[in-house]
């Protein structure tokens, strides 16, 4: 019985020859480049709605004049460069990675295209001034007291000092802080971090309601401003003041109790925690 040769030594089928090990090597190399660049896009598709939540976090940190639509095309581009950069043998998980990323990317488009007014420098530099000749804690009805300012605009005043000193923390990070995933040296023993958040639990209940209502809802419950607008029936711009009140408040009550230096305020956890106030 005659031999039926395989199919590639048909005329139909010609044989093709193996492939070297370096074409091998090569075609390995352009897949793991294709699944590298689709795991890339469905990290970026599936963390898009994140960009809004980070924005909608920030909203509450800028001054009134910034115009929060143009910051959303640059939270993309963050959120693509976490995706560029994110390394999974890290052990981090991708979300925290992007919402530095995000963060970042927005703080650096505030930075190029919302410089703080001069107006708006004056009256930081008004408010400062009042604030270290007044005993320790200060209210923002004695900054307003001392400084001739409405209390709403002693509001606006804060809100516009934290957001130039989170310009300036960002702008510090990125040209040469600690990377983001590294581990964080904890400022404070476990014992010592119990006794602030103690501290600060019961500064926040002695807030006025409204002022203690839209903390907890933006930090507690993690709402944005127009939530917070539609849960408590006030504009977002009064919720902003309300939080920047309660903010400052919180920062000099905590200050108080715990002896803090408000000329040793730096960006660092216990300095955030409950708003840096007016530091250089």
């Amino acid at each position: 019985m005659p031999l039926v040769p395989a199919p590639c030594e048909t005329a139909a089928f010609p044989c093709e020859a193996a492939a070297s090990p370096t074409e091998a090597a090569t075609s390995a190399h352009l897949y793991q480049r294709q699944m590298d660049q689709q795991r890339r896009e469905q990290l970026i598709l599936q963390h898009l709605p994140l960009v809004k939540h980070v924005i909608g976090r920030m909203i509450g940190e800028l001054p009134e004049y910034v115009d929060v639509e143009n910051l959303e095309s640059a939270g993309v581009l963050g959120l693509v460069e976490a995706a560029n950069k994110f390394d999974p043998s890290r052990n981090a998980q991708f979300k925290t990675f992007a919402y530095i990323r995000i963060r970042g990317a927005i703080v650096d488009e505030l930075r190029r295209n919302s410089p703080l007014p001069q107006h708006v420098l004056a009256r930081i530099a008004l408010v400062r001034r009042a604030y270290r000749s007044l005993p320790a804690p200060v209210t923002v009805a004695a900054l307003a007291a001392a400084t001739g300012l409405s209390e709403d605009e002693v509001a606006d005043t804060l809100a516009a000092e934290r957001f130039s000193r989170m310009v300036s923390w960002e702008q510090t990070r990125e040209s040469g802080g600690p990377d983001p995933l590294a581990p964080a040296a904890a400022p404070y023993e476990d014992s010592e971090r119990e006794e602030v958040l103690q501290h600060l639990s019961e500064a926040i209940e002695s807030l006025p309601p409204k002022e203690r209502l839209a903390v907890t809802l933006y930090y507690r419950e993690d709402l944005r401003l127009r939530e917070i607008s539609a849960v408590m029936g006030l504009s977002p711009s009064r919720i902003s003041r309300l939080l920047s009140k309660a903010l400052f408040e919180l920062g000099e009550k905590l200050r108080h109790r715990l002896g803090y230096d408000p000329s040793e305020c730096s960006p660092s956890w216990s300095c955030d925690l409950a708003a840096p106030n007016l530091c250089d």
